[in-house]
Protein backbone atom coordinates (compact mmCIF):
# COMPACT_ATOMS: atom_id res chain seq x y z
CA UNK A 1 0.00 0.00 0.00
CA UNK A 2 1.28 3.84 -0.35
CA UNK A 3 1.88 6.11 2.02
CA UNK A 4 -1.75 7.68 3.05
CA UNK A 5 -0.98 11.48 3.70
CA UNK A 6 -0.37 13.30 6.94
CA UNK A 7 -3.12 12.95 9.68
CA UNK A 8 -2.89 16.62 10.47
CA UNK A 9 -3.59 17.61 7.26
CA UNK A 10 -6.68 15.08 6.90
CA UNK A 11 -8.11 16.94 10.15
CA UNK A 12 -7.32 20.01 9.20
CA UNK A 13 -8.72 19.75 6.15
CA UNK A 14 -12.05 17.89 7.70
CA UNK A 15 -12.67 20.66 10.21
CA UNK A 16 -12.14 23.20 6.98
CA UNK A 17 -14.97 21.60 5.11
CA UNK A 18 -17.34 21.36 8.28
CA UNK A 19 -16.45 25.17 9.22
CA UNK A 20 -17.71 26.35 5.81
CA UNK A 21 -20.07 24.10 4.85
CA UNK A 22 -21.73 25.14 8.72
CA UNK A 23 -21.01 28.32 8.11
CA UNK A 24 -22.41 28.97 4.24
CA UNK A 25 -25.72 27.15 5.82
CA UNK A 26 -25.85 29.50 8.71
CA UNK A 27 -25.47 32.63 6.76
CA UNK A 28 -28.32 31.71 4.28
CA UNK A 29 -30.61 30.37 7.06
CA UNK A 30 -29.55 33.94 8.73
CA UNK A 31 -29.89 35.94 5.61
CA UNK A 32 -33.58 34.08 5.13
CA UNK A 33 -35.10 34.26 8.51
CA UNK A 34 -33.66 38.45 8.20
CA UNK A 35 -35.94 38.57 5.11
CA UNK A 36 -38.98 37.15 6.82
CA UNK A 37 -38.54 39.35 9.92
CA UNK A 38 -37.91 42.62 7.61
CA UNK A 39 -41.06 41.70 5.24
CA UNK A 40 -43.31 40.91 8.47
CA UNK A 41 -42.17 44.31 10.04
CA UNK A 42 -43.23 45.55 6.54
CA UNK A 43 -46.05 43.95 6.24
CA UNK A 44 -47.69 45.21 10.09
CA UNK A 45 -46.88 48.54 9.24
CA UNK A 46 -48.69 47.96 5.61
CA UNK A 47 -51.38 46.68 7.84
CA UNK A 48 -52.01 50.00 9.75
CA UNK A 49 -51.64 52.38 6.70
CA UNK A 50 -54.54 49.30 5.71
CA UNK A 51 -56.79 50.19 8.66
CA UNK A 52 -56.41 53.64 8.40
CA UNK A 53 -57.33 53.87 4.61
CA UNK A 54 -60.32 51.55 5.84
CA UNK A 55 -61.48 54.37 8.44
CA UNK A 56 -61.01 56.95 6.64
CA UNK A 57 -63.62 55.97 3.57
CA UNK A 58 -67.11 57.34 4.05
CA UNK A 59 -70.05 57.51 1.85
CA UNK A 60 -71.79 60.83 2.18
CA UNK A 61 -74.83 60.28 -0.18
CA UNK A 62 -76.98 57.69 -0.82
CA UNK A 63 -77.83 55.42 -3.92
CA UNK A 64 -76.06 53.64 -6.45
CA UNK A 65 -73.88 56.01 -7.87
CA UNK A 66 -72.93 57.62 -4.22
CA UNK A 67 -69.43 58.67 -3.98
CA UNK A 68 -66.98 57.32 -2.03
CA UNK A 69 -64.43 59.86 -0.42
CA UNK A 70 -61.63 60.04 1.71
CA UNK A 71 -62.68 61.61 4.96
CA UNK A 72 -58.78 62.41 5.37
CA UNK A 73 -55.55 61.72 4.30
CA UNK A 74 -53.35 59.03 5.49
CA UNK A 75 -50.31 59.94 8.34
CA UNK A 76 -47.63 58.58 5.80
CA UNK A 77 -46.63 61.73 3.21
CA UNK A 78 -44.74 59.55 0.66
CA UNK A 79 -48.71 58.51 -0.41
CA UNK A 80 -48.95 62.48 -1.77
CA UNK A 81 -45.53 62.09 -3.72
CA UNK A 82 -45.80 60.61 -6.93
CA UNK A 83 -44.12 57.31 -7.92
CA UNK A 84 -42.65 57.34 -4.06
CA UNK A 85 -43.15 53.67 -3.72
CA UNK A 86 -45.83 53.66 -1.37
CA UNK A 87 -49.38 53.05 -3.32
CA UNK A 88 -52.92 53.03 -2.08
CA UNK A 89 -56.02 52.20 -4.17
CA UNK A 90 -59.99 51.29 -3.50
CA UNK A 91 -62.03 49.09 -6.08
CA UNK A 92 -65.67 48.00 -6.08
CA UNK A 93 -66.67 45.36 -8.64
CA UNK A 94 -63.52 44.86 -10.64
CA UNK A 95 -63.66 49.11 -10.96
CA UNK A 96 -61.35 51.66 -9.56
CA UNK A 97 -63.03 53.84 -7.19
CA UNK A 98 -59.83 55.93 -5.19
CA UNK A 99 -56.30 55.61 -5.61
CA UNK A 100 -53.37 57.37 -4.02
CA UNK A 101 -51.79 60.64 -5.52
CA UNK A 102 -48.53 58.87 -5.54
CA UNK A 103 -50.23 56.65 -8.48
CA UNK A 104 -50.50 59.27 -10.15
CA UNK A 105 -52.00 58.10 -13.75
CA UNK A 106 -51.43 54.61 -12.95
CA UNK A 107 -54.25 51.72 -11.32
CA UNK A 108 -52.56 48.84 -9.28
CA UNK A 109 -51.81 45.25 -11.31
CA UNK A 110 -54.49 43.15 -11.47
CA UNK A 111 -54.34 39.99 -9.84
CA UNK A 112 -58.10 38.43 -9.78
CA UNK A 113 -61.22 39.01 -7.03
CA UNK A 114 -59.66 39.43 -3.51
CA UNK A 115 -61.27 36.11 -1.02
CA UNK A 116 -64.65 37.67 0.85
CA UNK A 117 -62.57 36.35 4.25
CA UNK A 118 -61.45 39.45 5.50
CA UNK A 119 -58.14 38.34 5.87
CA UNK A 120 -55.11 40.35 5.04
CA UNK A 121 -53.35 38.88 1.36
CA UNK A 122 -50.41 39.32 -0.15
CA UNK A 123 -49.45 39.17 -3.80
CA UNK A 124 -46.28 40.04 -5.61
CA UNK A 125 -46.44 42.33 -8.99
CA UNK A 126 -44.45 44.89 -11.26
CA UNK A 127 -44.30 48.49 -9.49
CA UNK A 128 -45.27 51.49 -11.92
CA UNK A 129 -41.73 52.61 -11.19
CA UNK A 130 -40.08 48.95 -12.22
CA UNK A 131 -38.95 46.49 -10.09
CA UNK A 132 -41.24 44.15 -8.08
CA UNK A 133 -44.25 45.30 -6.00
CA UNK A 134 -45.53 43.38 -2.84
CA UNK A 135 -50.07 44.71 -2.54
CA UNK A 136 -51.72 43.75 0.70
CA UNK A 137 -55.79 43.63 -0.17
CA UNK A 138 -58.42 43.08 1.94
CA UNK A 139 -62.12 43.17 1.45
CA UNK A 140 -64.23 45.07 3.33
CA UNK A 141 -68.30 46.14 3.57
CA UNK A 142 -68.93 49.71 4.39
CA UNK A 143 -72.46 50.28 6.27
CA UNK A 144 -74.05 52.15 3.32
CA UNK A 145 -72.27 50.84 0.65
CA UNK A 146 -74.39 48.19 -1.51
CA UNK A 147 -71.43 46.74 -2.67
CA UNK A 148 -68.01 45.29 -0.97
CA UNK A 149 -64.97 47.48 -1.63
CA UNK A 150 -61.47 46.13 -2.37
CA UNK A 151 -58.59 47.92 -0.44
CA UNK A 152 -55.11 47.50 -1.45
CA UNK A 153 -52.13 48.93 0.14
CA UNK A 154 -48.78 48.40 -2.03
CA UNK A 155 -44.78 49.14 -1.48
CA UNK A 156 -41.80 48.62 -3.94
CA UNK A 157 -39.92 45.64 -2.78
CA UNK A 158 -36.15 47.80 -3.62
CA UNK A 159 -36.13 48.49 0.59
CA UNK A 160 -36.80 45.17 1.36
CA UNK A 161 -34.16 44.00 -0.97
CA UNK A 162 -31.82 46.52 -0.40
CA UNK A 163 -31.72 45.66 3.68
CA UNK A 164 -31.52 42.33 3.27
CA UNK A 165 -28.63 42.94 0.73
CA UNK A 166 -26.88 45.05 3.16
CA UNK A 167 -27.31 42.67 5.99
CA UNK A 168 -26.31 39.87 3.77
CA UNK A 169 -23.16 41.55 3.65
CA UNK A 170 -22.48 42.36 6.54
CA UNK A 171 -23.07 38.62 8.11
CA UNK A 172 -20.80 37.48 5.26
CA UNK A 173 -18.10 39.82 6.25
CA UNK A 174 -18.92 38.78 10.17
CA UNK A 175 -18.77 35.01 8.92
CA UNK A 176 -15.66 35.05 7.17
CA UNK A 177 -14.04 36.62 10.30
CA UNK A 178 -15.67 34.17 12.56
CA UNK A 179 -14.45 31.56 10.10
CA UNK A 180 -10.87 32.62 10.30
CA UNK A 181 -11.23 32.08 13.80
CA UNK A 182 -12.67 28.80 14.23
CA UNK A 183 -9.83 27.48 11.08
CA UNK A 184 -7.65 28.82 13.48
CA UNK A 185 -8.83 27.40 16.46
CA UNK A 186 -9.03 24.23 14.54
CA UNK A 187 -5.51 24.53 13.73
CA UNK A 188 -4.52 24.63 17.44
CA UNK A 189 -6.75 22.10 18.42
CA UNK A 190 -4.91 19.55 15.58
CA UNK A 191 -1.63 20.64 16.32
CA UNK A 192 -1.83 20.07 20.52
CA UNK A 193 -3.87 17.31 19.58
CA UNK A 194 -0.91 15.69 17.85
CA UNK A 195 1.28 16.49 20.16
CA UNK A 196 1.06 13.08 22.14
CA UNK A 197 2.16 11.43 18.43
CA UNK A 198 5.14 13.43 18.09
CA UNK A 199 6.67 12.62 21.79
CA UNK A 200 5.77 8.58 20.80
CA UNK A 201 7.85 9.55 17.65
CA UNK A 202 10.36 11.08 19.88
CA UNK A 203 10.63 8.39 21.94
CA UNK A 204 11.10 6.12 19.14
CA UNK A 205 13.84 7.82 18.22
CA UNK A 206 15.63 7.48 21.29
CA UNK A 207 14.52 3.95 21.53
CA UNK A 208 16.45 3.37 17.64
CA UNK A 209 19.27 5.68 18.83
CA UNK A 210 19.75 3.50 21.54
CA UNK A 211 19.59 5.98 24.61
CA UNK A 212 16.77 4.00 25.70
CA UNK A 213 15.54 0.30 26.00
CA UNK A 214 11.30 1.04 25.88
CA UNK A 215 9.20 4.07 25.14
CA UNK A 216 9.36 5.99 28.59
CA UNK A 217 6.56 9.36 29.07
CA UNK A 218 3.03 9.56 29.70
CA UNK A 219 0.63 9.53 26.74
CA UNK A 220 -3.36 10.06 26.86
CA UNK A 221 -5.70 7.60 27.30
CA UNK A 222 -5.83 7.03 23.50
CA UNK A 223 -2.54 6.25 23.31
CA UNK A 224 -1.03 4.85 26.04
CA UNK A 225 -2.24 1.68 25.57
CA UNK A 226 0.03 1.35 21.59
CA UNK A 227 2.72 1.83 24.02
CA UNK A 228 2.13 -0.32 27.16
CA UNK A 229 1.95 -2.90 23.70
CA UNK A 230 4.76 -1.51 21.95
CA UNK A 231 6.87 -1.91 25.15
CA UNK A 232 5.83 -5.45 25.83
CA UNK A 233 6.87 -6.30 22.19
CA UNK A 234 10.17 -4.87 23.13
CA UNK A 235 11.23 -6.92 26.46
CA UNK A 236 9.25 -10.06 24.65
CA UNK A 237 11.79 -9.37 22.07
CA UNK A 238 14.82 -8.82 24.62
CA UNK A 239 14.15 -11.91 26.11
CA UNK A 240 14.09 -14.00 22.49
CA UNK A 241 17.20 -12.66 22.06
CA UNK A 242 18.28 -13.20 25.28
CA UNK A 243 17.67 -16.88 24.96
CA UNK A 244 19.07 -17.19 21.39
CA UNK A 245 22.17 -16.15 22.90
CA UNK A 246 22.03 -18.29 25.70
CA UNK A 247 21.10 -21.35 23.44
CA UNK A 248 24.14 -20.15 21.01
CA UNK A 249 26.86 -20.48 23.80
CA UNK A 250 25.47 -24.11 25.31
CA UNK A 251 25.96 -25.10 21.71
CA UNK A 252 29.10 -23.69 21.58
CA UNK A 253 29.97 -25.25 24.57
CA UNK A 254 28.61 -28.62 23.60
CA UNK A 255 30.39 -28.62 20.27
CA UNK A 256 33.52 -27.25 21.54
CA UNK A 257 34.23 -30.00 24.14
CA UNK A 258 34.18 -33.08 22.03
CA UNK A 259 36.27 -31.23 19.19
CA UNK A 260 38.90 -30.78 22.14
CA UNK A 261 38.57 -34.38 22.98
CA UNK A 262 39.19 -35.03 19.18
CA UNK A 263 42.27 -32.16 19.27
CA UNK A 264 44.28 -34.05 22.16
CA UNK A 265 43.15 -37.59 21.00
CA UNK A 266 45.16 -36.64 17.74
CA UNK A 267 48.08 -35.73 19.32
CA UNK A 268 48.63 -38.94 20.86
CA UNK A 269 48.26 -40.78 17.42
CA UNK A 270 50.98 -42.92 15.87
CA UNK A 271 50.71 -41.51 12.81
CA UNK A 272 52.10 -37.76 12.48
CA UNK A 273 50.79 -36.53 9.34
CA UNK A 274 46.96 -38.04 10.33
CA UNK A 275 47.13 -36.02 13.38
CA UNK A 276 48.26 -33.61 12.10
CA UNK A 277 45.43 -33.59 9.55
CA UNK A 278 43.11 -33.67 12.51
CA UNK A 279 44.44 -31.18 14.11
CA UNK A 280 43.92 -28.89 11.51
CA UNK A 281 41.01 -29.82 10.44
CA UNK A 282 39.11 -29.72 13.99
CA UNK A 283 41.04 -26.09 14.79
CA UNK A 284 39.14 -25.01 10.84
CA UNK A 285 35.78 -26.63 12.67
CA UNK A 286 36.22 -24.48 15.49
CA UNK A 287 36.64 -21.42 13.67
CA UNK A 288 33.61 -21.88 11.64
CA UNK A 289 31.27 -22.72 14.71
CA UNK A 290 32.80 -19.78 16.26
CA UNK A 291 31.78 -18.13 12.65
CA UNK A 292 28.49 -18.68 12.25
CA UNK A 293 27.61 -18.35 16.04
CA UNK A 294 28.92 -15.06 16.01
CA UNK A 295 26.90 -14.58 12.73
CA UNK A 296 23.61 -16.03 14.51
CA UNK A 297 24.00 -13.48 17.23
CA UNK A 298 24.88 -10.61 15.30
CA UNK A 299 21.64 -11.34 13.13
CA UNK A 300 19.58 -11.19 16.01
CA UNK A 301 21.05 -8.49 18.07
CA UNK A 302 21.89 -6.07 14.75
CA UNK A 303 18.31 -4.60 14.67
CA UNK A 304 17.52 -4.61 18.48
CA UNK A 305 15.94 -1.50 20.04
CA UNK A 306 18.37 -0.01 22.53
CA UNK A 307 21.79 -0.98 21.86
CA UNK A 308 24.85 1.55 22.30
CA UNK A 309 28.06 0.93 23.06
CA UNK A 310 31.09 3.54 24.37
CA UNK A 311 33.98 2.70 21.46
CA UNK A 312 36.70 4.32 23.26
CA UNK A 313 36.63 2.34 25.85
CA UNK A 314 36.84 -0.71 23.78
CA UNK A 315 39.18 -0.03 21.46
CA UNK A 316 40.96 1.25 24.02
CA UNK A 317 41.01 -2.47 25.75
CA UNK A 318 42.29 -4.05 22.36
CA UNK A 319 44.93 -1.73 21.83
CA UNK A 320 46.31 -2.71 24.74
CA UNK A 321 45.45 -6.76 24.37
CA UNK A 322 46.61 -6.78 20.92
CA UNK A 323 50.38 -6.42 21.07
CA UNK A 324 50.18 -8.94 24.52
CA UNK A 325 49.08 -11.62 21.90
CA UNK A 326 51.83 -10.82 20.07
CA UNK A 327 55.07 -10.80 22.28
CA UNK A 328 57.81 -11.64 19.98
CA UNK A 329 56.94 -8.41 17.55
CA UNK A 330 57.41 -5.11 18.51
CA UNK A 331 54.34 -3.71 18.10
CA UNK A 332 53.54 0.27 18.34
CA UNK A 333 49.81 1.11 17.68
CA UNK A 334 48.63 4.75 17.69
CA UNK A 335 45.00 5.15 18.87
CA UNK A 336 42.89 8.28 18.13
CA UNK A 337 39.16 7.53 18.57
CA UNK A 338 36.91 10.77 18.94
CA UNK A 339 34.69 11.74 22.41
CA UNK A 340 31.39 10.33 22.89
CA UNK A 341 31.30 8.41 19.85
CA UNK A 342 28.68 6.04 20.50
CA UNK A 343 27.78 2.29 18.78
CA UNK A 344 24.80 1.13 18.15
CA UNK A 345 25.03 -2.58 18.21
CA UNK A 346 26.42 -5.19 20.76
CA UNK A 347 29.07 -4.77 22.47
CA UNK A 348 31.17 -8.17 21.53
CA UNK A 349 29.89 -8.05 17.82
CA UNK A 350 32.02 -4.54 18.00
CA UNK A 351 35.09 -6.02 20.11
CA UNK A 352 35.30 -8.81 17.12
CA UNK A 353 35.18 -7.12 14.16
CA UNK A 354 38.05 -4.41 15.29
CA UNK A 355 39.86 -7.47 17.23
CA UNK A 356 40.12 -9.56 13.28
CA UNK A 357 41.31 -6.36 12.07
CA UNK A 358 43.58 -5.55 14.40
CA UNK A 359 45.04 -9.01 14.85
CA UNK A 360 45.35 -9.32 10.95
CA UNK A 361 47.25 -6.34 10.82
CA UNK A 362 49.60 -6.97 14.06
CA UNK A 363 50.76 -10.28 11.43
CA UNK A 364 51.59 -8.50 8.90
CA UNK A 365 52.56 -4.67 9.80
CA UNK A 366 56.23 -3.67 10.08
CA UNK A 367 55.96 -2.82 13.42
CA UNK A 368 53.57 0.15 13.48
CA UNK A 369 49.75 -0.01 13.27
CA UNK A 370 47.42 3.11 13.27
CA UNK A 371 43.47 2.53 14.40
CA UNK A 372 41.49 6.06 14.70
CA UNK A 373 37.51 6.09 14.96
CA UNK A 374 35.34 9.26 14.17
CA UNK A 375 31.83 10.07 13.05
CA UNK A 376 31.69 9.67 8.80
CA UNK A 377 28.08 11.01 7.93
CA UNK A 378 24.75 11.00 9.53
CA UNK A 379 24.31 7.94 11.72
CA UNK A 380 27.64 6.38 11.15
CA UNK A 381 30.59 6.13 12.44
CA UNK A 382 34.24 5.04 10.55
CA UNK A 383 36.75 2.77 12.18
CA UNK A 384 40.17 2.57 10.13
CA UNK A 385 43.01 0.07 11.25
CA UNK A 386 46.37 1.04 9.00
CA UNK A 387 49.37 -0.64 9.14
CA UNK A 388 53.13 -0.55 7.53
CA UNK A 389 52.81 -4.40 6.23
CA UNK A 390 53.07 -5.24 2.41
CA UNK A 391 49.14 -4.62 2.13
CA UNK A 392 47.29 -6.63 -0.43
CA UNK A 393 47.28 -5.92 -4.11
CA UNK A 394 43.88 -4.58 -5.63
CA UNK A 395 43.66 -7.40 -7.38
CA UNK A 396 43.10 -10.16 -4.49
CA UNK A 397 41.27 -7.80 -2.42
CA UNK A 398 37.56 -8.80 -2.81
CA UNK A 399 39.20 -12.26 -2.60
CA UNK A 400 40.53 -12.50 0.68
CA UNK A 401 37.30 -11.06 2.04
CA UNK A 402 35.89 -14.65 1.30
CA UNK A 403 35.86 -17.22 3.81
CA UNK A 404 39.13 -19.75 4.27
CA UNK A 405 41.19 -17.23 1.37
CA UNK A 406 44.69 -16.59 2.66
CA UNK A 407 47.49 -15.07 1.10
CA UNK A 408 50.41 -16.83 2.72
CA UNK A 409 49.76 -19.86 4.41
CA UNK A 410 53.35 -19.81 6.09
CA UNK A 411 51.39 -16.67 8.25
CA UNK A 412 49.43 -18.76 10.77
CA UNK A 413 45.37 -18.75 10.57
CA UNK A 414 42.41 -19.96 9.39
CA UNK A 415 41.52 -17.45 6.56
CA UNK A 416 38.03 -16.46 8.34
CA UNK A 417 39.28 -13.34 10.05
CA UNK A 418 38.19 -10.74 7.37
CA UNK A 419 34.93 -12.63 6.04
CA UNK A 420 33.63 -12.50 10.04
CA UNK A 421 34.53 -9.12 9.98
CA UNK A 422 32.64 -8.40 6.50
CA UNK A 423 29.80 -10.31 7.25
CA UNK A 424 29.00 -8.96 10.46
CA UNK A 425 29.41 -5.25 9.36
CA UNK A 426 26.38 -6.17 6.85
CA UNK A 427 24.79 -7.08 8.99
CA UNK A 428 24.84 -4.08 10.49
CA UNK A 429 24.15 -2.53 7.46
CA UNK A 430 27.67 -1.54 7.80
CA UNK A 431 30.69 -2.57 5.45
CA UNK A 432 34.84 -3.43 4.92
CA UNK A 433 36.63 -1.67 2.53
CA UNK A 434 40.35 -2.28 1.86
CA UNK A 435 43.08 -0.14 0.42
CA UNK A 436 45.94 1.33 0.55
CA UNK A 437 47.33 3.43 2.99
CA UNK A 438 48.79 6.75 1.98
CA UNK A 439 50.76 7.41 4.86
CA UNK A 440 51.77 4.01 6.48
CA UNK A 441 52.44 2.20 3.16
CA UNK A 442 50.81 -0.95 3.90
CA UNK A 443 46.89 -1.95 3.96
CA UNK A 444 43.67 0.19 4.96
CA UNK A 445 40.90 -1.56 6.45
CA UNK A 446 37.96 0.81 6.58
CA UNK A 447 34.84 -0.39 8.39
CA UNK A 448 31.60 1.62 8.40
CA UNK A 449 29.20 1.01 11.13
CA UNK A 450 25.91 2.82 12.83
CA UNK A 451 26.14 5.48 14.75
CA UNK A 452 24.02 5.90 18.02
Amino acid sequence: MGRVGSLGRRLLALAVVWVLLALLVAGVALTDLFRRHVEADLTRAMEQHLDQLTAALSLPGQGADQPLVLARELSDPRFERPLSGLYWQVSQAGAVRLRSRSLWDQDLPGGGPVPADGALHLRRAVAPEGGTLLIWERRVSLPDADQPLDIAVAANAAALEAATGNFARVLALSLGVLALGLLAAALVQVRLGLVPLDRLRAALADLRAGQSTRVQGAFPSEVQPLVDDLNQVLADNADMVERARTQAGNLAHALKTPLAVIANSAHSMADADSARLIAVETERMRRQIDHHLSRARAAAMARGAGLRVSVAPALAGLARTIPRLHPDRDIALDLQVSDGLLFRGEGQDLQEMVGNLLDNAAKWCAGRIQLSAAPAGPGQLCIIVADNGPGIPADRRAAVLARGTRLDEAVPGSGLGLAIVDDLARLYGGSLELDEDAALGGLSARLTLPRA
